[in-house]
């Protein structure tokens, strides 16, 4: 099955790209989810909008990268959320609330889908965030998750 990735998945491509899988993976998670739509040439022709639109949203080069790496690692990242007596968060942390986080600590604006949270966020406390700026850079950023 032929399809073109709206969404970065892990392993297969970024957004605009055009993959080769099997049917039951495309038809059953991929198109699902949003992650990709089945190829035609009229689907094709949306191929370059999809580039365009990462490439606004991606750090241009390695050198960028690099020193946008070393500002997130000199960052001090502080979130208040609502939390019980036992320190057991309301709910959850997510993405965006670190994005937001990162920008409001002074460091540079985030594409919360650039963010990557291993064990979901549910107790207050300090946490490791990776970031991946780029597919040769990540950079680790410590939040600090306290009760408010």
């Amino acid at each position: 099955m032929k399809l073109i990735l709206t969404n970065e998945v892990s392993g297969l491509g970024t957004p605009g790209d055009i993959v080769e899988v099997k049917d039951g993976y495309g038809r059953n998670y991929l198109i699902p989810r949003g992650y990709a739509m089945r190829w035609t040439r009229g689907a094709e022709k949306q191929i370059e909008t999809i580039r365009k639109a990462r490439d606004a949203r991606e750090i241009r080069d390695l050198g960028t990268a690099k020193e946008v790496a070393g500002q997130i690692g000199a960052l001090r990242v502080r979130l208040t959320t609502r939390a019980g007596d036992s320190g057991r968060l309301f709910g959850s942390i997510t993405t965006g609330d670190i994005a937001e986080a990162v920008k409001a600590a002074g460091g540079p604006i985030l594409d919360r889908r650039r963010i990557e949270i291993v064990n979901p966020i549910k107790s207050v406390g300090s946490h490791r965030i990776t970031v991946k700026l780029h597919p040769e850079v990540s950079a680790s950023v410590d939040v600090e998750v306290v009760a408010g």
